[in-house]
Order: C-alpha cells, then structure tokens, then sequence
C-alpha cells in the first residue's frame, strides 16, 4: 500500500510521535477524507501505511490518501473532543456525519419590569432567562400557551405594549392579567412569573403548596375574590400536570437517545424532557454510515495501539458520534438515557467539556424504561420512512432517466441544474439556480445571480447572462483539460467530481422554465461555449397554464415529450422547476425590499416599525450607517430606548 504513497508522506507518519492526538487525511484535490483519534498517533496512522487493506473500504480510502495533518493533545478526552470539533467542521468523506438543519428554539422570559414569554431562536443573552432548548418551534409554542392559561403572562411586544390604552382580547379570555393597563401590581406580576419559571424547571410541587399557602392567606383575610383567583390558578396548573403526564420526581431534565440501523441508512431518535415534562423529540439522520463504520472495524482490526479490541456494534458506532458531535453546541442534560453502552470515555469527555457531571444510563426502569421504549419506536418508524422516501425518490430519477433516453455513470450521482428569472415589471431581476442531486435537492448548491445591464423584463437577455455566468468558465476549464497533457497531471477539473470538493462539474440536465423561446437562448449559449446541445430541455407550459399538461422541449432537435399527468419523471421534473421559481422569488422580493426601502434587515427586528425604521435611515443615511453605528449613537436616535439599540445593533452584527 506504501507503494503509492510519497515519500515525503510516509517519511511524516514516521517522525510521528508516541502521544495522544488526531490525524486528518487529505486526496490530491485538497478534500479531507477522515479524521481520527488516537492514543499512541505514531502506532496507529503507521498501520494504515504498513498493513495490506486491498479489496476493503479502508484500503480504498488509504489509496487516496495525498497528505496528511496531526495535531498532538494532552489526553485521549481531549483528542476525542477535537476529533469530533473536525468532523464537523470540515466534514470528511469517510466519518460518521451528523448535520444540524437548523439550531435548537427557545423559550424566552424577557426582562422587563413586566416580563414577557416569547419564542426565540439563536444567540442567548444573559440579560434575558431562556429555557430549553426545545425540540421543536410546537413544542416552545406549547409551553407558552400551557403558561398563558396558568399564570397569564403577557406575549405582547413591548411596542405594542407601551401603546394599550385597553386591555386586548388575551385578558377577556383569561389568558393575561392585564399589566398593560395596570390591572395587576409589579410585585403580583413578578411573583406569577417566579411561578412559571420554577414550573419550568420542574419545581411543580413547590409552585402548588406556595399557592395553597397564598390562597389560605387571603382567605383569611376574608380577601376571597383574591383567594378564588389563585385556587382557580391551582385548578388550572393540576389540570396541565395531568394532560401532560408531569413527573413530580427526580428526573427533571433527561435526554433520551435511541438508535435504530437498517438498510445502510441509521437514525438517532432524540427525545427531551425538560422540567419533567416530556416535550417531544427529534430525528437525525447520519450520513457516510456504511463507509465510516467498515473503516472503523477496519481500523478495530489493526495491530498494536489497541492491542485488537472488539468492534463496535454499527449502533454504538452512530450514537457515540451522535452523542460526541451534538453536544459541541448544545447543552447536555445531567442525565442521558441511552439505548446502546457507549464508552466511559466518551460520557466523562462531554462532561468535562461541559463543565458538568453527566449520568449515562443503560437498560433503565421504571419511567426511564418507558421514555426509551417510545424513544426506540419513534427511531423505527422514523428511519422506516426515510428508507420508503428515499426508495421513491430513487424510482423518480429512473423513471426521468428513462424518459429523456439518459445513461449517467451512477443513477446516484445524476446531476440536475434548473434556471428560472423573476422580476417584478423588469424591477430588481434575479435569476435563480437550484440543484437536484442524489435524488434529492441540494439546497447548499442553489445559487442566485443579479441580472444587470439588460433591457428591464427581458427575460431571454437574463437567461443568456446567468448561463454565460454558470457555465463560462467551467467551459473554459474542461477545454483546456480536453488539450491538457494525459490523466496522471495535476491541475485539471474534474468532470466526475463528488459532492463538497469544489471541482467543477457539469449537470446531467439542464432545466430550463420555459419554451422554445428560453431553449433557442439557452441553445446559443451553450452553441458559443462548446458545450452539448442535448443536456438542456425546457419546461413548457400546458394548455391553459394547467399543472400536470407540461411538456419537454429539446435543444438538439428532438419533438417535444408529453410525460403524462400522473408520470413520475414529470412530477420529478416539475418538483425541481417549482424550486427554482420558489428560489428566484423569494430573491426577487427581497431585492426589490431593499431597493425600494434600503432597510429591509431593519424589518425583522422586534420593536422597529415604519417609523422608526425610517428615523434610522434618515440619521444614518442607509442601512450600512446604521450597521456602523454604536450602541449609544442607536439610541440617541427619537423613539430608540437603549434595550432597543442593544437588539438592533445585534441584530446587524
């Protein structure tokens, strides 16, 4: 295997020494292959370079293998924790790799004299109380409504707040208290939210005898309207710990994990319980399984640092790295209940990176038992569907292969690029590129181009310059590998390149949303650049603009194709168009927002309306001088408090 390695590399493996640390690998293209851990770098990464793995997924990789990156740590914890920092950051082709869509919400008890619950999702601050984080966007607004009904905090804005003249419709139905207008003192208010925030932590039983202790106080006093409010308080909160099942004991904030492996595809259900209340779950879905975890008994395999331990279980293998790279960011509960035994190793790393002490718990009881159970058959129904999907969407890519009369190399690797142009009557045109690939949609590829010097609505002018843009210089580039010296050469791009190198590629099709017009235009680009005519085909409107009588039109000369209503490519087909359309208005209309206002970042913000956002421009000349402006230069401006300037000047940095 050495054979095919430089000698500049494997005179590096052998001047690694004997201490704990994590290696990168690297292909010719600059892509990372793997990362490890390992207790002795010297004994472990030599195996991979002195042992013969030819015919096996770890011999495939080492064969790619062009450089190669150490970095030493001072234990096996800290190495595991890097580890797992890399491969999420640097996303290597052969680690197990789990993908957070999008970051966990929470549930906000904002300061204010009186205090408001709100949604919220990024960045805590420690000026506010945030609970959570919640598994879901329903899970927080759930809690929220269970809090409105029990202890009637408010959930207006604070704009809107500072501007009631009457009580809106949340306190005609019992769900506020009214500090808007005055209707309950600061120190009622804020005993009612020390009560929804120990709710929140779990403190139930404590929440139920401090209001049986009021209650009994103004009963006393013969203040029974008072006495009638806070039994009905009580009433309300019993009734939620029942419909929600809240456990009045030990377990008040636990995650539970459970992992489920089949058909080469993994799933690591989360569930939460927060408080003691169940709160919901979630599923994850790794990827590069199959490869990681060959490598990974590959690796089990080899002689001398581990003396050969026994592999893992693939079930292990997933939940530990579930468990080491989802903890990076989130914060870990004091207890994890988890289906498979993971390593001690591994527990004790997290907790020292959380500054906390963590119990992992296997095989459990009692109501652990049935969290994880419900856990285990959330994680078999949810990977059950993923497999039934992913069959589906497998199918659809044949049926539109077999349609266009296609031959890809690899049915998996079929690669799709669509184009469509939006405008507002020639205002602020975008054209939108969107890419299906691995029977799936890539949203991390889609891209949107600025159309400029153009007559304004002259869409086939703005197809001819976002091809031009799209494809010039790949042209350009496979030309001159085309005249380059034999395969061997560095410098050339790719035209089989995988998905996260950033080697060029053309598309298997090119999709464009219109007829015969658009492909006359899309045909003479391609004409100019000396590319094939037959990878582009327009989606033409029906009769009647009607879904489901769309027909393909051709470049190179073929008659138009009918798919059919109810055939699988044309759904395929009109799946991507629709995403394309959906890209490029969105862009459109967020161009357009920013040419007509100049402040459409100011928008979003909470508290900034119309006026003010006007005031701001006006002051500071634009959007960019608002962004350049500090804190306090914010609130000087009229109708600014400075709580209000501290989230705007977050909200543009």
């Amino acid at each position: 295997m050495s054979e095919t390695h430089s000698d500049q590399l494997l005179s590096e493996v052998a001047a690694l020494p004997q201490l704990p640390g994590v290696y990168r690998y690297f292909d010719a293209a600059g892509a990372v292959l793997y990362v490890g851990k390992a207790r002795n770098l010297k004994k472990r990464v030599a195996n991979y370079f002195q042992k013969n793995h030819a015919g096996t997924r770890i011999g495939h990789m080492i064969s790619k293998i062009a450089r190669m990156e150490t970095t030493v740590v001072r234990s096996e914890a800290e190495a595991l924790l890097l580890e797992n920092n890399l491969i999420k950051t640097l996303k290597p082709r052969y680690n197990i790799l789990f993908r957070d869509d999008k970051s966990y919400p929470y549930l906000k008890i904002a300061s204010h004299t009186f205090p408001r619950l709100a949604y919220y999702r990024g960045a805590v601050d420690r000026k506010h109380r945030y609970f959570g984080p919640y598994p879901s966007a329903w899970a927080v607004k759930e809690s929220i409504q269970l809090l409105q009904k029990v202890f009637k905090l408010r959930t207006c804005e604070d704009t809107v707040y500072a501007n009631r003249t009457r009580p809106c419709l949340l306190y005609q139905i019992k769900r506020c208290t009214g500090p808007c207008v005055g209707y309950i003192t600061p120190e009622a208010y804020a005993q009612d939210v020390a009560n929804a925030e120990a709710f929140l932590m779990g403190d139930t039983q404590a929440v139920l005898t401090q209001l049986e202790a009021r209650m009994m106080a103004h009963a006393e006093k013969l203040e029974f309207e008072q006495a009638a409010e806070l039994r009905n308080q009580m009433s309300a909160l019993s009734r939620v710990l029942h419909q929600q099942s809240v456990e009045i004991a030990s377990d008040k904030d636990v995650d539970i994990l459970a992992v489920k492996v089949q058909g080469g595809k993994a799933c690591v259900n989360l569930a939460m319980v927060r408080g003691g209340r169940h709160l919901g779950d979630r599923a994850y879905f790794p990827v590069h399984v199959e490869d990681a975890t060959q490598i990974q008994h590959g690796e089990s395999a080899m002689e001398g640092e581990e003396a050969a331990p026994p592999a893992e279980s693939v079930e292990v293998q997933v939940l530990e790295a579930f468990i080491a790279q989802h903890y990076i960011d989130v914060p870990v509960p004091p207890t994890l209940v988890l289906s498979e035994l993971v390593s001690r190793e591994l527990i004790e790393a997290v907790a020292q990176q959380a500054g906390t002490r963590v119990t992992a718990v296997f095989q459990p009881r009692e109501q652990r038992r049935h969290w994880l159970e419900m856990a285990q058959t959330n994680a078999g129904l949810q990977l059950a569907r993923l497999l039934a999907e992913e069959g589906s969407q497998q199918a659809r890519t044949r049926a539109l292969v077999d349609a266009l009369e296609l031959a890809p190399d690899e049915l998996d690797n079929f690669r799709v690029e669509c184009f469509d142009i939006s405008h507002t009557a020639g205002e602020a045109t975008q054209a939108s590129c969107v890419v299906f690939e691995h029977h799936t949609m890539q949203n991390r590829e889609y891209r949107r181009y600025n159309i400029e010097g153009i007559t304004p609505g002259d869409d086939y002018a703005a197809m001819r310059q976002v091809l031009h843009r799209r494809y010039g210089k790949l042209a350009e580039a496979m030309a001159a590998e085309t005249d380059a010296p034999p395969a061997g050469d560095a410098g050339g791009v790719g035209t089989d390149a995988r998905p996260g190198t950033r080697a060029a590629r053309m598309p298997d099709l090119v999709l464009v949303d219109g007829g015969k017009g658009q492909v006359s235009m899309a045909r003479e680009v391609f004409g100019e650049l000396g590319l094939p005519l037959s990878l582009i085909v327009g989606v033409e409107k029906g009769e009647g603009r009607k879904v489901g009588l769309e027909e393909l039109v051709f470049a190179d000369g073929r008659e138009k194709v009918y798919l059919g209503r109810d055939s699988a490519a044309l759904m395929l087909v009109a799946q991507i168009r629709d995403e394309a359309h959906r890209f490029a208005i969105t862009g459109m209309r967020a161009k357009r927002a920013k040419v007509r206002v100049g402040g459409s970042q100011l928008e979003d913000i909470p508290g900034i309306g119309p006026k003010r956002r006007a005031r701001l421009l006006q002051r500071f000349g634009g959007i960019r001088g608002v962004a350049a402006a500090s804190v306090e230069d914010i609130a000087s401006v009229d109708g600014i408090a400075f709580d209000l300037a501290e989230e705007i000047y977050r909200a543009l940095h």
